[in-house]
């Protein structure tokens, strides 16, 4: 791809580097700390001084992570779920009594969800526990923005799941492997991302398919931007962002793309104010992309192994980035 382009402005000057010294699979703000998960055993904990804070959460590698704003949730191959608060502070919630990875995790308003093996389990504020036998392992975890129900993705679709109802849970079904699901902000669309170089949806209202393709690889990272206007996606040599300002959500529309470049979008991070994205690509590049004119600056420069996680302060004014090589960094945007 060529670029014609001009100049793109920066602010990769003003990044303080964090040497999380191992691979970091995720990064999250709690509160005004910056908070990097990484493969093995710890979360690292970067005040706004720069102080580090090595927090220990599993005795082994951390296989999934969701954090709510107010605690990062972690499930390890040690077959506990984590959570750990805004001081550093952890608690073990569940250990699966066969000793399975916990493999998928999600926080909700009331409740916690993770999985190991074939079975999804609830957690709710209660203490009650609530389990879903799945004819696979589950591929994402999401709970709805409204009342107490978890959509779990596995092969050939989707269950819709009420823990707190007897009733069998709902089927939304599709061909294939799905590795993720989200709902959409309003609770009106859900949408999974494949194993093959596609996204599948459904509007709830009355299981109405809506498949969204054209990538060049697997989809890893999408996030909404707010108000749940558009679905920021990675997954090609650009942003792709799927319109769902209307009741079809993007049936029948096309994609908008932004941020083009010779490199594969892999991590994606959408401002929890306006219609920027942080884009994070397969060489270390990170893009801030505006969606309302497609302005971009560069908020990092190329480096040695692809981006891996990307989380905005709840202000938006601070971006933390991290790589698979242990790269980290906190760009200051305010």
């Amino acid at each position: 791809m060529t670029d014609t382009r001009g100049p793109i402005p920066s602010v990769a000057d003003r990044a303080k580097p964090v040497a999380a010294g191992g691979p970091i699979v995720a990064a999250y703000f709690l509160k005004d700390h910056a908070v990097f998960a990484l493969g093995e055993e710890a979360l690292l904990f970067v005040a706004p001084d720069g102080a580090e804070q090595r927090v220990a959460v599993h005795a082994g590698g951390i296989l999934a992570v969701a954090s709510d704003g107010a605690r990062i949730l972690t499930g390890g191959d040690n077959g506990r779920v984590v959570a750990t608060n805004a001081k550093g502070e952890s608690e073990t919630l569940a250990t699966d009594a066969k000793h399975r990875w916990i493999d998928r995790v999600a926080l909700g308003p009331d409740a916690i969800a993770w999985s190991a093996g074939k079975q999804a389990c609830v957690r709710t504020a209660r203490g009650e526990t609530k389990s879903l036998d799945l004819p696979s392992s589950a591929g994402g975890l999401a709970f709805s923005p409204k009342g107490l129900r978890v959509a779990v993705a596995h092969y050939g679709g989707v269950s819709l799941w009420f823990p707190n109802a007897q009733a069998a849970p709902e089927t939304f079904a599709w061909k294939g492997s799905h590795l993720d699901v989200m709902f959409s902000p309003d609770g009106r669309f859900l949408v999974t991302a494949m194993q093959e170089a596609m996204l599948h949806g459904w509007r709830l209202a009355d299981a109405k398919d809506m498949r969204m393709s054209g990538y060049s690889a697997k989809v890893r990272s999408m996030a909404w931007t707010p108000g749940g206007k558009w679905l920021a996606t990675s997954g090609s040599e650009q942003l792709i962002l799927w319109p769902f300002q209307s009741k079809d959500g993007p049936m029948g529309k096309q994609p908008r793309m932004l941020a083009p470049y010779d490199k594969r979008a892999v991590a994606i991070a959408c401002h929890p104010r306006q219609e920027i994205v942080a884009v994070g690509f397969e060489d270390g590049m990170i893009m801030l992309a505006r969606i309302e004119d497609g302005a971009e600056i560069l908020a990092r420069k190329p480096g040695a192994a692809p981006v891996s996680a990307l989380a905005w302060s709840a202000d938006g004014g601070k971006l933390a980035f991290g790589t698979e090589d242990g790269a980290g960094g906190i760009v200051d945007l305010a």
